[in-house]
């Protein structure tokens, strides 16, 4: 089948970001949140990140208008199930997921491919609990996805091959690179990740270093881009602890159990950036590290 209407449930941060991508694609994409104030953020992200890359010489004027034109934001849920891709992209808590695919399951066309971009949890689970298990898949996209390359293609144990060669196929066209992973918890990415973040949590748990030095190290002596406290406040911190007890939950392996000082700054609300405060401080002009 051909893939020419794609439906976004979320207009978050990963959400406004697929659709950017997607629209510019040439697809015709229409998004949804269920907080209207989050689509009119969201468009103006989509606006100014289109403009960045406008000024940069990745696109043109007319690409740009092109692609705001392709993004259509909708007021119901149910206006989503009218198209042939739907990509869910909202917040890394199970019950929410189930209960989205469960109210767009009426609305749905019969030939529809039914997607969640979760990091972490199972799809072989999500797809269990939806009318066509075998057309649906894991679609992860990393963060910001504009700039990053990677999608990971998650296979339940009842997706079938033709939604699988669908998927990448669609990767294709918008011009990144599909890896495919197995549907165990963290899949690829996130079980490399999540647990080097989670170990530079510990390591200023127990003080070996501070946050500055914990980067600062990493940044220099392994060559990142960004330094492990740094990319968890970019990540939020409440993701980074849901998929920490997804892969202790899965896995039941106590490497994966999550430091008690992550636990402790979710409880305080210091999510990172989403909150101006994490393991650094955004509230004014230079970042400043928490602890």
């Amino acid at each position: 089948m051909e893939i020419k209407s794609v439906g976004i449930v979320g207009a978050g941060q990963m959400g406004n970001g697929i659709a950017h991508v997607f629209g510019l694609a040439g697809y015709d994409v229409r998004i949804y949140d269920i907080s209207p104030d989050a689509i009119t953020v969201a468009i103006g992200t989509i606006e100014r990140n289109l403009g960045r890359q406008m000024a940069r010489g990745v696109i043109k004027a007319a690409d740009k208008t092109r692609t705001l034109g392709k993004i259509n934001p909708v007021e119901r849920l149910a206006d989503i199930g009218d198209t042939d891709l739907v990509i869910e992209a909202a917040t890394e808590r199970e019950t929410i997921k189930t209960a989205i695919f469960e109210d767009l399951l009426p609305h749905l066309r019969p030939h529809t491919i039914l997607t969640s971009n979760t990091s972490s949890i199972s799809i072989t689970r999500l797809a269990s609990r939806t009318d066509r298990p075998e057309r649906f898949m894991g679609f992860h996209f990393m963060n910001p996805v504009p700039m990053m390359q990677l999608v990971e293609l998650i296979r339940g144990i009842a997706t079938d091959r033709v939604t699988y060669d669908v998927l990448h196929s669609v990767v294709d066209s918008i011009g990144k690179t599909a890896t495919t992973a197995e549907d165990f918890p963290g899949f690829i990415v996130n079980r490399i990740l999540m647990p080097m973040i989670n170990e530079a949590v510990y390591t200023l748990y127990e003080g070996v270093g501070s946050v500055q030095s914990i980067d600062t190290s990493l940044k220099l002596g392994t060559n990142h881009p960004m330094g492990p406290l740094e990319l968890a406040d970019f990540i939020g911190l409440d993701t980074c602890l849901a998929i920490m007890n997804v892969l202790h939950d899965g896995l039941a392996d106590t490497k994966y159990r999550p430091c008690p000082l992550l636990t402790k700054y979710v409880e305080a609300g210091w999510l990172g950036r989403k909150t101006q405060r994490g393991f650094y401080d955004y509230r004014g002009d230079v970042p400043v590290p928490t602890r």
